[in-house]
């Protein structure tokens, strides 16, 4: 089982350490592709109009000027950079040492600066969001598409690939739809059903937390994966075709 999780908007950085070693992150061949991204994103954040041209606000001035330095940042594991809603709900650093390595090992995050990367990775604070666009790189989930199919097709052969991610990440990476799952989060009161937006990050995050902490074999199927998020959540299968995953639709109650 893999769990494709989206990075946080907000990240916590590093207080001390060395910068990012290239050559141990995960996937290394996505090395020269993460070194393109990297530089272009270093000019417009050094640029006089760089807060719009990446579309945030003036209260993230800093972390925009410290997209300006991320060769020599101080790096941190990835689940200690990646915070916010998603990832509190997840609660790495309340899990016991056996299920951090299970973390660790079936983790992935679908990044717009790093492609993708192991939960154990070490990387810089940054901002940049997958729909933004980039000069000489374009709209980064159209640049990233090809690569991580190459990169991640020997590693996710024969996973059960559980999809927490959001619809801006996951169009940087379709990975196969049979072995794929998505999650989705409803919230149903008097027979009326609507999408959790917000909100579906912290189930998304529960999920994975109850997927790596729960006792017995990890979900291997799409079947054993609903089996699974029904012990704690109202949920449904719906069957995927030959071009669309699987959903695991998670239903509150409204």
């Amino acid at each position: 089982m893999l769990i494709l999780l989206p990075p946080s908007e907000g990240k916590t950085p590093a207080a001390k350490g060395p910068a990012v070693e290239w050559d141990s992150l995960s996937f290394p061949e996505l090395n020269p592709y993460r070194a393109k991204v990297l530089e272009a994103l270093g000019t417009v954040s050094a640029h006089e109009d760089a807060l719009a041209l990446l579309g945030v606000g003036a209260s993230l001035r800093d972390d925009v000027e410290r997209n300006t330095r991320l060769h020599s940042e101080p790096a941190a594991p990835a689940h200690q950079v990646y915070s916010g809603v998603l990832y509190d709900a997840l609660g790495f650093d309340s899990m016991t040492p056996t299920q951090r390595r299970k973390a660790a090992e079936s983790i992935l995050v679908v990044s717009a600066l790093w492609g993708a990367i192991g939960f154990g990775d070490h990387v810089p604070a940054y901002r940049l969001s997958m729909g933004t666009g980039l000069p000489d790189v374009g709209r980064l989930a159209s640049f990233w598409k090809p690569h991580l199919t190459a990169a991640l097709a020997k590693r996710s052969k024969g996973e059960l690939l559980v999809d927490c991610r959001s619809s801006t990440y996951a169009a940087a990476w379709a990975p196969p739809p049979a072995q794929t799952v998505a999650v989705n989060v409803f919230s149903e009161a008097n027979g009326k059903r609507t999408v959790v937006s917000h909100f579906a990050k912290h189930t998304r995050g529960e999920l994975a937390r109850h997927l790596l902490t729960r006792r017995g074999k990890a979900p291997a199927t799409p079947g054993q994966l609903a089996k699974a998020a029904g012990e704690v959540w109202t949920v449904e299968l719906v069957e995927g075709t030959a071009r669309k995953p699987h959903a695991l639709n998670i239903v509150l109650a409204g």
